[in-house]
């Protein structure tokens, strides 16, 4: 792991998205809340923050940090979902990649809890799009 110990702690803050592709019934599927395995969108967004909250866990050299807010957010589509996750916390390194494993698990709980009906789906886009704070200040994804 990189050595963290003297820099300094500061807010930071770290923005990602991913899209969902699936066929219109099972957006519409989605739309209904009649999922056989219950509701997609509550248990993609907790999904979500529990992967923030255990990046560590699964990406090898992340530091452990204490958390201060994660949002797991969605916009439906006609034939995608489209996942935003936004993550801070006042530390001494980064949260891109705990924002990166949010949008990801959420979008793999999606296709886990919809795959008996669309095994095609396909998840897509998965980026930074934006960050906030420490040495190197502002990233914005160029559109």
């Amino acid at each position: 792991m990189v050595d963290v110990a003297e820099k300094a702690i500061t807010s930071r803050e770290a923005l990602a998205r991913v899209e969902v592709h699936m066929q219109p019934a099972t957006m519409r599927r989605l739309r209904s809340g009649r999922a056989a395995k219950g509701d997609v969108l509550a248990v993609a967004r907790v999904a979500g923050i529990q992967a923030a909250k255990r990046t560590p866990e699964l990406i090898p050299l992340c530091h452990s940090i204490a958390l201060t807010r994660c949002e797991v957010e969605f916009e439906l589509k006609a034939s995608r979902l489209v996942i935003e996750t936004r993550v801070r916390a006042n530390d001494r390194t980064g949260v891109e990649m705990e924002a990166l494993t949010a949008a990801a698990v959420a979008a793999l709980t999606v296709y886990d809890m919809l795959k008996a009906v669309d095994r095609g789906m396909t998840i897509r886009e998965l980026a930074l799009h934006e960050k906030r704070g420490g040495k190197s200040g502002e990233y914005r994804r160029p559109r």
